[in-house]
C-alpha cells in the first residue's frame, strides 16, 4: 500500500440517473426504455451478453452517442435528451477502454498528464506524481508503453482517467485483455483505488463472475433491454427471470405445479408464494445447493458421471421424474462412481422459484 500522504484525496458525489433511454436504428432497436441510477461512489457493472446494448449505453453516457428517447442526468443536469446535449469533453466523465488506448509516443508520464493540460505545469507535476505512485508507477514515470506489461499499461491507462477527478468513471471490458491471475491480481488492485477514492464507476462486462466479485449493483442487460438491476446477492439469489438465473451458473431447472402456495417437484415441495393453484410453473436449484444426504425426505438419484475438478467433484445425476440430468458439485471427494445409489435434498432457503419462461 502507499503511504498516507501519496493516497488520492478526491471524493466522489456524483450521481447518473439514466431515465427511459432508447437508441434505435433504421433495422435495430439497440436499446430499449432503460432506467436505472448510480448513486455517488457506486461501482455499477453493466453485464450482458454481446449484442445485449452494454457498449451502446457506455457511448450514451459518455456523450459520443445520443439517444433515441429518454434523459440521461448527471448530478441533476440533463446532459443528453430532447431538450439538451452535453458534449463529451464537457461532461467530466473519464474512460478506460479495453485497449488500454495509450499514446505510444509518450512516456507514462506523459500519458497521465494528457488530461490535465489546462493546469499550471508545476500543478499538473503534482497530481500526476501522486496518481503514478498511487498505482505503484513511479519507477516507469519516463518508460514508454511498450516497454510495460499489461497490467501495468492497464494501471497507467487507469491513472491517466482519475488524473483530471472526473465525475464518473466508465471502463469498458478493463481486465479482458489480461490473463488469469494477472487480472485477478489488476482487478483487485484497480477496485481498491476506486473505493479509496470513492469514484462513481460503471464497468462493462460479460462475465458474470466478474460482475460478482467487483459491483455493488449489477444491470443485467438482455437484447437491449434491462432484465433486472439489483446487488450481486440479489441477482444470484433472488432472479427475476429465467435468464437471469441461467446466466450466472449452470441450474438443475425443474417443472412443477403450484398448489396451496407451495410448488411441487420431483425433489420435493417447497414454498412459492403468489401464483395461483394448480398452475405449473418452473424451480431452479444452482448445482452447489444440493447436498447428498440420507434423511427421510430426501429423494434417490443415480450417478451417471463423476468428475474430479480440485477442491469439488462434479456429480450428473439421474433422478425419477426429471427427464434432464441433475448435476451436483460436491466440494472434497465423494468416492462416487457410475451407477452408485445415493440420495439428494436441498435446503429450502435455496430453491429459486421464477416465472416460466423459454
Amino acid at each position: 500500500m502507499p503511504a498516507a500522504r501519496d493516497r488520492i484525496t478526491h471524493t466522489a458525489t456524483t450521481r447518473l440517473a439514466v431515465d427511459g433511454v432508447s437508441v434505435n436504428y433504421p433495422a435495430l432497436t439497440a436499446l430499449a426504455d432503460v432506467s436505472f441510477t448510480v448513486a455517488p461512489g457506486e461501482v455499477v457493472c453493466l453485464l450482458g451478453p454481446s449484442g445485449s446494448g452494454k457498449s451502446t449505453l457506455l457511448r450514451l453516457i459518455a456523450g459520443v452517442e445520443r439517444p433515441t428517447h429518454g434523459r440521461i442526468v448527471i448530478d441533476g443536469i440533463e446532459v443528453a435528451g430532447p431538450r439538451d446535449f452535453v458534449a463529451p469533453e464537457r461532461r467530466a466523465v473519464g474512460m478506460v477502454f479495453q485497449d488500454f488506448a495509450l499514446f505510444p509516443h509518450l512516456t507514462v508520464t506523459e500519458n497521465v498528464a494528457f488530461g490535465l493540460k489546462g493546469l499550471p505545469k508545476s500543478e499538473s507535476a503534482v497530481k500526476v506524481g501522486g496518481m503514478l505512485a498511487r498505482v505503484g508507477l513511479t519507477r516507469y514515470a519516463h518508460s514508454y508503453p511498450h516497454m510495460l506489461s499489461g497490467g501495468e499499461r492497464q494501471r497507467v491507462a487507469l491513472a491517466r482517467a482519475l488524473a483530471p477527478s472526473p465525475r464518473i468513471l466508465l471502463m469498458d471490458e478493463p481486465f479482458s485483455s489480461l490473463d488469469g491471475r494477472l487480472r485477478d491480481h489488476v482487478r483487485q488492485e484497480t477496485m481498491d483505488i476506486l473505493r479509496e477514492t470513492r469514484t462513481t464507476t460503471i464497468v462493462v462486462t460479460h462475465e458474470p463472475d466478474e460482475a460478482l466479485r467487483i459491483a455493488d449493483r449489477i444491470a443485467l442487460l438482455r437484447e437491449g433491454t434491462l432484465e433486472q438491476v439489483g446487488t450481486p446477492l440479489e441477482l444470484y439469489t433472488r432472479p427475476a427471470t429465467m435468464f437471469a438465473a441461467r446466466f450466472f451458473s449452470d441450474v438443475n431447472e425443474l417443472p412443477g405445479t403450484y398448489r396451496d402456495g407451495r410448488i411441487e417437484t420431483a425433489l420435493g415441495t417447497f414454498n412459492a408464494p403468489g401464483p395461483p393453484s394448480s398452475v405449473g410453473g418452473r424451480v431452479c436449484i444452482r448445482p452447489e445447493h444440493l447436498r447428498i444426504a440420507s434423511g427421510p425426505t430426501s429423494v434417490p438419484a443415480r450417478v451417471v458421471r463423476s468428475e474430479f475438478r480440485g477442491e469439488i467433484d462434479h456429480l450428473v445425476l439421474t433422478v425419477e421424474g426429471v427427464t434432464a440430468p441433475v448435476t451436483l458439485r460436491a466440494f472434497g471427494r465423494t468416492s462416487l462412481a457410475p451407477g452408485d445409489a445415493i440420495r439428494l435434498e436441498v435446503p429450502e432457503e435455496n430453491v429459486l422459484v421464477v416465472p416460466y419462461e423459454h
